[in-house]
């Protein structure tokens, strides 16, 4: 069964940071391409960045090129979002994300975690 639990999420004040980060188990991480989507209020949920199996290879949506970086680390099965510069408009909850076949980008997600909550104030 795989799981996806994220972490890190919180209140922060436009300009600043916060680092996401999500653990996964049931899967072969190593292997396994991974992302972060986000969810605004009353919008649909939405592609964040994807990061190969290797990590050799990162892919942004253009409202956080600059700004967000993905990052993992297979030895203890982390992906992680480092957000900078953060604006109200990231206001949202944000999900972390594996694909069942890492073939891509783009790529297909199959699985998704329950989500962090991260609310930027103006």
């Amino acid at each position: 069964q795989v799981q996806l639990v994220e972490s890190g999420g919180g209140l922060a004040q436009a300009g600043g940071s916060l680092r996401l980060s999500c653990v996964a188990s049931g899967l072969t991480f190593s292997s396994t391409a991974t992302g972060w989507f986000r969810r605004a209020p009353g919008k649909e949920r939405e592609f964040v960045a994807s990061i190969s199996w290797s990590g050799g290879a990162a892919n942004y949506a253009d409202f956080v090129k600059g700004r967000f970086t993905i990052s993992r680390n297979n030895r203890v099965n982390t992906v992680d979002l480092q957000m900078n510069n953060l604006k109200p408009e990231d206001t949202g909850v944000y999900y972390c994300a594996a694909v069942r076949r890492s073939v891509g980008p783009p790529y297909v997600f199959d699985y998704f975690g329950q989500g962090t909550q991260v609310t930027v104030s103006s």
